[in-house]
């Protein structure tokens, strides 16, 4: 018996999610909600707490999570001018699955380096 009936879903509600699991599943989306998860932070705090991320990158990033209603950006006005980030409703939601996945890569690393190491030898790829 098939999980899902035939055509339960259409071509366009796979793109719609397609586009939400890109956001979602992009790497420093990942780490950016998962900081946020702990409360507001400013960019160069956000900017420290990712290595590796420049400061284009996570400027492209917080836009395209606030543009999708999980962040979103107060400006308050103190000179210079002090800017939050904060996770929406939403992006809590989202915060808890992200949180989980993070806590399974942490956890399997060592298993996943020694299946890479293992595929890597027999394909010669080393």
């Amino acid at each position: 018996m098939p999980v899902l009936p035939p055509n339960a879903h259409l071509d366009g509600d796979c793109r719609a999610v397609a586009s939400v699991l890109a956001r979602v599943g992009d790497k420093w989306s990942v780490f950016v909600i998962m900081l946020l998860g702990g409360g507001p932070r400013r960019f160069n705090e956000i900017k420290r707490m990712v290595g590796g991320i420049s400061q284009r990158m996570l400027t492209l990033t917080l836009r395209g999570l606030e543009r999708d209603g999980l962040v979103t950006r107060t400006v308050f006005p103190t000179i210079p001018p002090r800017v939050d980030y904060e996770l929406t409703d939403l992006g809590h939601g989202l915060s808890k699955p992200v949180a989980a996945l993070g806590a399974w890569a942490h956890e399997h690393q060592p298993e996943i380096e020694g299946a890479r190491t293992r595929f890597d030898a027999r394909n010669g790829a080393g």
